[in-house]
């Protein structure tokens, strides 16, 4: 027997299959919409709409814009000669919350898989060689796991040859952290990533 109605229950459907977002999250959303002024709900109907139909991928970058270029490639402000290149378009607001990076980003749209068929062909890669000019400063930003560090490998091997700085970032112990919390992997990072003092 169905206890809520079938809008209901398609509502739950759709919240449970976000990330992050079980049944029971589900469902305290939908209740809540039910709940909500009718004027809350057309407006977040219209922010879900609005961000399929206005915000496109940025020619240059690959990050996320309404407008093409996006703000931070189009900017003279930001240094031209570092590149930072990120896995996601979300990595870029990560960066930016720090307010400490000037560069400009690349985009990759995601990081090698050969497992789920991701190779070269199907990321930003041939876009980012087309971008980079002698006497850059590559920083090679993808995450810490098994793919990030192929892609990392992977995008060293290919650079290796040009006249560019390379790097990547550094990896060890999180500010604030107990070592005793810190597993393995992390901590053999930040020992062979140790800095003088």
């Amino acid at each position: 027997m169905q206890l809520l109605p079938e809008s209901a229950n398609k509502l739950i459907d759709e919240f449970s299959r976000l990330p992050g977002i079980g049944k029971k999250t589900a469902q305290r959303l939908t209740f809540y919409l039910l709940n909500a002024k009718q004027g809350y709900v057309h407006d977040l109907s219209d922010a879900l709409r609005d961000i399929k139909i206005k915000i496109k991928k940025c020619t240059i970058c690959h990050g996320i814009t309404e407008n093409d270029p996006c703000m931070i490639c189009s900017s003279t402000e930001r240094d031209e000669n570092t590149l930072c290149v990120v896995e996601n378009a979300y990595d870029i607001f990560v960066f930016e919350k720090t307010n400490s990076f000037r560069g400009k980003y690349h985009v990759l749209d995601g990081a090698l898989s050969p497992l789920d068929g991701i190779g070269p062909e199907e990321l930003n890669i041939s876009s980012l060689i087309d971008r980079i000019h002698s006497g850059m400063e590559i920083i090679i930003a993808t995450n810490p796991s098994v793919e990030g560090e192929t892609t990392s490998l992977y995008l060293s091997k290919i650079l290796a040859d040009r006249d560019i700085v390379l790097s990547k970032l550094a990896r060890g112990v999180p500010v604030g952290g107990d070592l005793e919390y810190v597993d393995d992997a992390t901590l053999i990072r930040a020992i062979e990533g140790r800095i003088s003092v």
